[in-house]
């Protein structure tokens, strides 16, 4: 299954350009969120692949308006062509306001989901907006990650965690893709591409 992960900002070659090679062969896309609710709607008129998303620290504007054609997959675990994905939007609390968690915020809706992860016998892709605490994070509060995230790669072992929130140009030694056990983690920022 080819996938398609998009987080942060809009792709130029896809939003301005509208180069359709790029939606060759995709079979899902995710977003990882803060991506404008119209680029999304925008992609489902050009792809047969479902747009599944989570919220971003600033996609409060969802609410009024949310991705047309995309569904939302904000803790649940949504199943495609046999992937179990596992959706935990938003970032760390840095000021008050929606789609912001504290840590024991995070850890309580984790903890709201143990009968679906019981149910689905684990997840295969951990999609979120936050990376997971020091594993692509930075150590200002507003990039922070959380704890908890490692704590579900611990037990379930996913084999992907796609994230956003860090962009590239936020550090000189951006680091895309990394391991944790056997998780593959990756930062989705813009746009990244992967098969499972």
């Amino acid at each position: 299954m080819k996938i398609m992960a998009l987080a942060d900002k809009p792709d130029k070659m896809l939003w301005d350009h509208l180069d359709k090679r790029l939606l060759e062969g995709v079979d899902l896309i995710l977003s990882c969120g803060d991506l404008p609710a119209e680029y999304l709607s925008f992609l489902t008129c050009f792809t047969h692949a479902p747009v599944l998303y989570v919220h971003g620290n600033h996609d409060e504007r969802y609410a009024e308006k949310p991705p047309e054609g995309c569904v939302c997959i904000e803790d649940q675990i949504y199943k495609f062509g046999g992937v179990r994905i596992l959706g935990l939007g938003g970032s760390m609390r840095y000021k008050p306001g929606p789609c912001m968690y504290t840590e024991r915020e995070m850890n309580l809706r984790i903890a709201r989901m143990r009968m679906k992860l019981w149910r689905s016998k684990g997840f295969d892709i951990l999609l979120t907006h936050a990376p997971a605490y020091r594993l692509g994070d930075t150590a200002h509060v507003s990039h922070q990650g959380f704890s908890g995230f490692r704590d579900l790669m611990d037990k379930y072992e996913p084999k992907y965690m796609i994230h956003g929130h860090v962009h590239r140009e936020y550090s000189s030694d951006f680091v895309r893709e990394r391991m944790y056990g056997k998780t593959k983690i990756v930062n989705a920022d813009t746009r990244y591409v992967f098969e499972i």
